[in-house]
């Protein structure tokens, strides 16, 4: 279970939105973070985080987007699943190799034994 949020969603957003602003401002970028921090009550490197999580989602900062991250940790999920079921799938058929194939035995042994018989009869 996660961790409960220090910060409500509005003030994260609030935030994020007015740093982003300040950041793309050349005269106002140097301590815009922590100017909009100290305003806002926030802890300057949450806010930082928040900032840099939302330019990569903008694409103005190179990095993996929160759309691409749930979609890789959706299909890291499928694809531990799909192991298992192979693993399954191995094991089972591995089993019933054996059972086929000691079946098999079972049948050759009685063939082996009739035609033995067959012959001792026939003599």
């Amino acid at each position: 279970m996660a961790a409960p949020r220090k910060y409500p969603d509005e003030l994260r957003e609030r935030a994020t939105r007015l740093a982003v602003e300040a950041r793309k401002d050349p005269a106002g970028r140097a301590g815009a973070i922590k100017r909009i921090a100290d305003q806002l009550d926030v802890h300057p490197e949450a806010l930082r985080g928040w900032v840099k999580r939302a330019e990569t989602d903008e694409g103005i900062v190179p990095g993996t987007t929160n759309a691409d991250a749930a979609r890789i940790a959706e299909l890291e999920r499928e694809v531990k699943e799909l192991r298992r079921a192979n693993a399954i799938l191995k094991s089972a058929s591995a089993f019933f190799a054996a059972e086929l194939c000691a079946t098999k035995r079972d049948v050759d042994r009685e063939a082996v034994k009739d035609r033995i018989h067959w012959a001792v009869a026939a003599a």
